[in-house]
């Protein structure tokens, strides 16, 4: 793991003990108490009376200043820096009552402790290079994943396969400094490093990487941000059906009542591994009804916001007027026109020259299928891709900027063999990778050159 630059600005902050509930609101069979910091052991021996040892769970009454009883449970005890944190960890595994859990909680801040912030648990393993940047935002990505495949390429992120990926080009852009560096700081050796066919053929390897890289997280990036679907269209052309037939349940009232969607009902969805938040609407039609002008506008609201728009049309009514006015106001790269209720129209035929469009039956379910395919497609994912890499939009920039940086260190030595401006585009490129673990390895360059090369004997 490299020295995370950052941690020596911290000392002070990491010079706190803190606490907080580590289980979520409400009850449960069992809550966590978690403290973590110098005096994490000390406040563990106030509350038990014991001298944990590592690793190692015991039993305990957990007392209060006074010595009664506050909770039974479990004690559990990392010693630094084989902890998440780096630093002497301490797990109280009480019942779950939210009373119960505020007890001991308040109990360590009286001994001392101060209130965790969001997230600081995850910053100090951060800090203490226990993890990484990328694994540490993984930690959240897995706790947010919506979706088993979501989840599944978290966990790899976890466990270090991005930051892997990330290390093994850092390091094939280091080996080709090292070939530009030794040509400008070496000039009188007879070898011309910067003609080497091998010094360009490892510099278009490195880009390829890179690019296969970007793929992979830009799918990540998808599978873990999801879409969002919004479904429109006139009153009683089936939309609230299509959300249940593609949910797989009953969440939205079905009637034959005109305008019985007053406001936007969602519901996230599993759709071959991605996210997608599927958005039910009101009916896009004139109406003096207060509630129902509400619901219209919300409507455009989340129809300027969506990421895909599916525009529903009865097949037995065609292409009214108002849903051409409607359609030709949306954006028709991402929307999908359906002529529902196909199975009361069979021989329908769809013509239209606004977007692309699909025949479906809400009630059935022919068509949907296709939809599926043709949602996951808009979205640009592909369940296929191999290696997906959970990935944020920050990490996608930086691939791109060190991509760049390599393209213009091979143009700097292909047009100008200008060694100079080459090596520092290699070191932005290898810059801009650390940003997304956290933190730009140290430059050991002269050390490498002279323990591979063997330049000067």
């Amino acid at each position: 793991m490299v020295h995370n630059p950052q941690a020596d600005r911290f000392l002070a902050f990491s010079a706190d003990t803190i606490a907080a509930i580590a289980t979520p609101a409400g009850i449960g069979g069992i809550g966590i108490v978690r403290v973590s910091g110098p005096q994490a052991l000390l406040f563990a021996e106030c509350l038990t009376r014991v001298r944990p040892v590592p690793r190692r769970a015991l039993y305990r009454n957990f007392l209060d200043a006074e010595g009664r009883i506050l909770d039974q449970g479990v004690l559990l005890y990392f010693a630094k820096p084989h902890s998440y944190t780096g630093e002497d960890l301490c797990e109280f595994q009480c019942h779950g009552s939210p009373v119960v859990l505020n007890l001991v909680l308040q109990r360590l801040i009286q001994l001392g402790a101060r209130t965790a912030e969001p997230g600081e648990f995850t910053k100090r393993a951060f800090l203490n290079d226990r993890i990484d940047l990328a694994q540490a935002e993984a930690v959240a990505d897995l706790i947010n994943s919506t979706t088993a495949a979501a989840a599944r390429s978290a966990m790899g992120s976890l466990r270090g396969r991005f930051s892997e990926r990330i290390h093994d080009i850092q390091e094939q852009l280091l080996q080709i400094r090292m070939y530009v560096e030794a040509a400008i700081d070496f000039p009188e050796e007879e070898i011309d490093f910067l003609s080497d066919s091998q010094v360009l053929d490892s510099v278009e390897k490195v880009r390829c990487n890179l690019n296969d890289l970007l793929a992979q997280s830009t799918q990540g990036c998808i599978l873990r941000e999801g879409v969002s679907v919004v479904i429109a269209g006139l009153p009683n052309a089936g939309k609230s059906s299509l959300l249940n037939r593609l949910s797989g349940e009953d969440r939205v009232i079905v009637a034959p009542l005109a305008g019985t969607t007053r406001d936007t009902v969602d519901i996230t969805v599993d759709l071959d591994g991605l996210a997608v938040r599927l958005i039910d609407t009101a009916g896009l039609r004139e109406s003096d009804d207060f509630a129902e002008k509400e619901g219209i506008r919300r409507t455009w609201n989340a129809l300027a916001e969506a990421d895909i728009v599916l525009y529903v049309i009865d097949c037995q009514l065609g292409m009214l007027a108002i849903d051409r006015q409607n359609l030709q106001e949306l954006n028709s790269s991402k929307s999908v026109i359906l002529w529902n209720k196909v199975d009361l129209n069979g021989n329908f035929i769809p013509k239209s020259d606004i977007c692309q469009d699909l025949r479906v039956s809400a009630l059935t379910g022919a068509g949907i299928c296709n939809l599926r395919q043709v949602i996951c497609k808009l979205a640009g994912y592909d369940k296929t891709e191999e290696g997906v890499i959970l990935a944020r939009r920050r990490h996608l920039q930086a691939i791109r900027r060190s991509s760049e940086f390599v393209v213009q260190a091979r143009n700097a030595l292909v047009e100008a063999n200008a060694g100079e401006l080459a090596a520092q585009d290699l070191k932005d490129a290898m810059d801009a990778l650390g940003e997304i673990v956290g933190a730009i390895s140290a430059d050991n360059l002269l050390g490498e050159i002279f323990a591979n090369f063997c330049i000067g004997k």
